[in-house]
């Protein structure tokens, strides 16, 4: 299905959703969140080529300020029934609402075990502090679970139509269009696995004052997301590292679901891809992922993970660089700066700036100190060129480490640069 081929079920939704968009500002609310996390996302509802959950509209409507029952609202549901059923009438649009349903029923029971074990916590803590945060975490894990539940009933009810609409049961998979749109954490809110929707927003804003809304809105988990960032229950990393935030330890399991089920079914290329994706979320959570692909076995894809990491803007590379040290993830964090030192030397210096900016001083130090192990000492002099006062006592202290050879070479070509003022010899 393309742009010029909607069926007109489709292109009246979007129609009414453009203009429904209109009235909204882009910057508050649920829409804002949903602008800000994945605007091709949305620009690609609002041109017929996705469907909306129904609980994200309903959540539009509510930015709106439209009653559930009012007239907008029951358009709007008549609107999208239509819609969602010509949109599921494409080549393999029984299989993908099949494996929909089957992501958001482990959510549903996912949800179930962490509200029991939230409820577990509840009654043993102590301290009023504790009391709320705990209340706080257990009232969105119930928001999930009723969200998840309403979710696989509207999964139901599309399979079913596409049942009765052919006499026969759901048609067997087809093999995915050319075009598929990879999934993961910038899809999340549309009609992608509840796994990926749950890595997808970082903290948005709430749109009601900061008190937890209730309800379905988000399909499987930013609701969530929102308010387990007000107050966070936390668990101690399984691998002894540093305790990560409850609700990143869910996307993570919640990820690696998604991505065990694309390596199943023989889809790496998206599985790469939604790995590559998480690089785009929140840096504070890949701890707790890396925690999870170990758990499962997939230590392999934490390493592809380091890798394409290497290739972040200088400043996201810090940034990463800077989470994992503080999780305790000290070799994982030297890694990744291994494997950056192959980038060219303004971005080098560019992310050691960063890490020095934001206090770890040692990952600035192992950074520099694996450029000059790997890389000539021509490029260190060039690297030092970039800033001369910072950066060549720094260099020479990481060459000093590595050998008194290596700090010599190093002082010839800082001399041959011009640079042997900056050494103080």
């Amino acid at each position: 299905m393309t742009v010029h081929q909607l069926p007109v079920e489709v292109a009246a939704f979007a129609h009414w959703l453009t203009e429904l968009a209109g009235r909204l500002r882009p910057d508050t609310g649920w829409y804002g969140v949903f602008a800000e996390r994945d605007p091709d996302g949305l620009r690609a509802c609002f041109d017929g080529t996705e469907i909306l959950p129904w609980d994200v509209v309903e959540a539009l409507l509510q930015d709106a300020g439209e009653p559930a029952g009012g007239p907008l609202a029951t358009r709007a549901g008549a609107l999208y029934e239509a819609a969602a059923t010509a949109h599921d009438r494409r080549p393999g649009g029984a299989a993908a609402l099949a494996e929909r349903r089957d992501l958001m029923e482990h959510e549903r029971r996912y949800a179930e075990s962490r509200a029991r074990e939230l409820g577990e916590r509840l009654r043993a803590a102590a301290g009023a502090a504790e009391v709320a945060g705990l209340e706080n975490d257990l009232a969105w894990v119930r928001d999930d679970h009723t969200r998840a539940t309403a979710r696989v009933t509207e999964l139901t009810a599309r399979l079913d139509r596409l049942g009765a609409a052919a006499g026969t049961a759901p048609a067997p998979p087809s093999p995915p269009p050319a075009k598929r749109r990879p999934r993961g954490a910038r899809y999340a809110w549309l009609e992608e696995s509840a796994e990926e929707r749950t890595a997808a927003v970082a903290v948005p804003v709430l749109p009601t004052g900061g008190a937890a809304p209730r309800g379905a809105r988000f399909g499987g988990g930013e609701a969530g997301a929102a308010g387990g960032a007000a107050a966070q229950a936390t668990a101690l990393d399984a691998t002894g590292g540093a305790s990560a935030p409850g609700e990143a330890g869910r996307a993570a399991a919640n990820a690696v679901y998604a991505l065990q089920r694309l390596r199943a079914r023989g889809r790496s290329g998206e599985a790469h891809a939604l790995l590559c994706e998480a690089l785009t979320g929140p840096p504070d959570r890949l701890p707790a992922l890396a925690v999870e692909l170990h758990r499962a076995g997939l230590g392999a894809d934490w390493s592809t993970l380091l890798w394409e990491a290497a290739s972040l803007p200088p400043g996201r590379l810090a940034a990463v660089a800077g989470v994992l040290a503080d999780a305790g993830r000290a070799a994982d964090c030297d890694q990744l700066l291994r494997q950056g030192v192959a980038r060219p030397v303004e971005e080098l210096a560019g992310a050691c700036a960063a890490l020095r900016a934001d206090g770890h001083h040692r990952e600035a130090h192992a950074l520099l100190t694996a450029f000059v192990r790997v890389r000539t000492p021509e490029d260190a002099a060039r690297l030092a060129g970039e800033d001369p006062r910072g950066l060549v006592p720094q260099l020479l202290g990481a060459a000093r480490a590595v050998s008194v050879t290596r700090e010599r070479e190093l002082l010839h070509a800082l001399r041959v640069a011009g640079l042997s003022g900056a050494t103080g010899a």
